[in-house]
Order: C-alpha cells, then sequence, then structure tokens
C-alpha cells in the first residue's frame, strides 16, 4: 500500500494557495482544469515528502456547507522551526489558534477552517516568548 493524497474542499483557491504555499511552504505538484465537472484540482506537497500530497479541491459553484470543514479532523506537518513558521503565518495575518507553548505543537486554521498541526521536527524547542504565555484562540 501507498498513501497518495489528502483530499481537502476550498471555498475560494487564491487564499488557500497563499495559507498553504506562500504561508506553509508547501509547493505545487500539477492542476488538473475539469470544465466539464466544474471543478479545479491543485496538488500540493511539502519539499521534504513530495509523493505525499495535500489535494485541493475547488468546486467553481459555491457550496452551502463549506463552514464546516466536514467534520475533517486535521491536517499535521513536521516543521524545521516551530517558532519561525508560527511568526510568519502570524505576520500573514492568520491566527495562531493554539500556540506553541511547549515549543512542541501548534494549531492554526486555513481559510476554510482546516485544522493544520505543526510539530517540531526533532526534541521540542525551549519554550520562548510570546509563545510560552499565549492563550488558546478559538478552536481547532
Amino acid at each position: 500500500m501507498k498513501y497518495l493524497h489528502t483530499m481537502v474542499r476550498v471555498s475560494d483557491l487564491d487564499a488557500s494557495l497563499r495559507f498553504y504555499c506562500d504561508g506553509l511552504g508547501l509547493r505545487e505538484n500539477r492542476r488538473k482544469e475539469v470544465p466539464q465537472g466544474r471543478f479545479t484540482l491543485v496538488f500540493l506537497a511539502a519539499p521534504e515528502t513530495p509523493d505525499a500530497e495535500l489535494e485541493l479541491t475547488w468546486n467553481w459553484d459555491p457550496e452551502p456547507d463549506m463552514g464546516s470543514a466536514r467534520n475533517f479532523g486535521h491536517l499535521a506537518f513536521r516543521v524545521d522551526d516551530i517558532y519561525a513558521l508560527c511568526a510568519h503565518l502570524q505576520e500573514m495575518g492568520y491566527t495562531i489558534n493554539r500556540p506553541p507553548r511547549d515549543g512542541h505543537m501548534a494549531f492554526v486554521r486555513s481559510p476554510d477552517l482546516i485544522s493544520v498541526e505543526l510539530l517540531q521536527k526533532g526534541d521540542a524547542r525551549a519554550p520562548e516568548e510570546p509563545w510560552a504565555s499565549m492563550e488558546n484562540t478559538g478552536s481547532w
């Protein structure tokens, strides 16, 4: 068996690409436009795991239940520097819902409310401010 991809539906393809590519650092592997089905598929991957893809599915016609994220759990990514990535995402205007107080784990949400877990590569980093005293925001 080989893991292929995880699919998430997105309501705004440009906003989602900004989050996943510019924010998290994923790269676009390929894209498929399907005019007869009125949808676009964009396959993204982290540089270290190009075969483990995230498929963004953008249906051209709006879907009424997009705000629920359809009971999806979360995506998880191992990161080189959890503090630097969280700071970068904050600078881009994203809320760190569960800050990396422990130097190991954080959660942020995509524009379509998909929870994204960030896990520090290797051992947890030593606690640092402002993260160590930052409260949780919302849910993840």
